[in-house]
């Protein structure tokens, strides 16, 4: 497990619980590192090449063979066999069966881009170099949130956690400027209107706070642009400092400070993928 050296001085801490495991689910084999054969699409978007559907997708069109001839969708390909795009060869290494999953401490003021026409930072600048595939974000936070992104190099994961219907909780701690009534605390739960639709927290908590500042605790289940901020917005407040700390089964580990980043070991990437198995 590696953790990169923090890049900057770190801010006053925001209210935290206890530490929590970085994965929460209950631990369990997965059978993407434990199966001898392995669906194509799933094995091609483990390699970072794309989402699932996207391979299969890409499958369709003929261009992929396995062992000289043309694939199709529900192929099963093990160690043995020899996967090309074209005449691309794409590896099965057994030893690198699991894909690459790493947590980063997003700080404020770095955009979750890798081209950006105003040249500001970017989060992918601070990952270590791939080179036989790509980092893919899972979700994203605005240029002036900070708190948990997840890279990994496998689309199916990817897809798994980002997809709205599966309504994976995003847990943010939130500072504002004054304090929420309960009648805005019951309004923030049951639903506001935005402009691209009706939005509510699932859980909305106090957490203390000093002076007019307040901080709170929510959840949501899916990722709008900017929606928390948002929310606060239309019941007339204003979020001076937002935190994503927990995505789905993952929570920021207090040990990575902002600017840094870590990767899952074997064990914790086995239990997250024990969600799509």
């Amino acid at each position: 497990m590696k953790v990169k050296r923090p890049t900057r001085p770190v801010k006053k801490k925001i209210p935290v619980s206890q530490p929590k495991p970085i994965v929460q689910t209950p631990e369990s084999p997965s059978v993407l590192a434990t199966a001898t054969t392995v669906k194509l699409q799933k094995f091609l978007a483990q390699k970072g090449l794309g989402s699932r559907r996207e391979m299969e997708a890409l499958i369709a069109t003929g261009e992929v063979s396995v062992n000289g001839k043309v694939a199709i969708v529900g192929d099963r390909v093990g160690a043995s066999d020899v996967v090309r795009i074209g005449k691309r060869v794409i590896r099965l290494n057994p030893q690198e069966s699991l894909p690459k999953v790493l947590l980063y401490h997003k700080p404020e003021g770095e955009i979750v881009s890798r081209h950006d026409p105003e040249g500001r930072p970017s989060v992918f600048d601070k990952l270590p170099h791939l080179r036989s595939s790509k980092w893919i974000a899972i979700g994203r936070l605005d240029f002036n949130t900070s708190g948990l992104l997840i890279f990994t190099t496998d689309g199916a994961l990817a897809n798994r956690l980002m997809h709205p219907r599966f309504e994976m909780e995003r847990e943010y701690a939130v500072r504002i400027l004054g304090k929420l009534t309960p009648e805005q605390m019951t309004q923030l739960t049951t639903g506001v209107e935005l402009v691209d639709g009706r939005a509510a927290f699932s859980y909305l908590a106090e957490q203390g706070g000093e002076g007019i500042n307040h901080w709170y605790r929510v959840i949501l289940k899916e990722g709008k642009n900017r929606e928390v901020r948002r929310m606060f917005e239309a019941i007339g407040l204003s979020v001076s400092r937002l935190m994503r700390v927990r995505f789905g089964p993952i929570n920021l580990p207090p040990r990575i400070k902002r600017g840094q980043w870590l990767e899952l070991d074997e064990k914790e990437t086995q239990r997250l993928l024990s969600l799509i198995a």
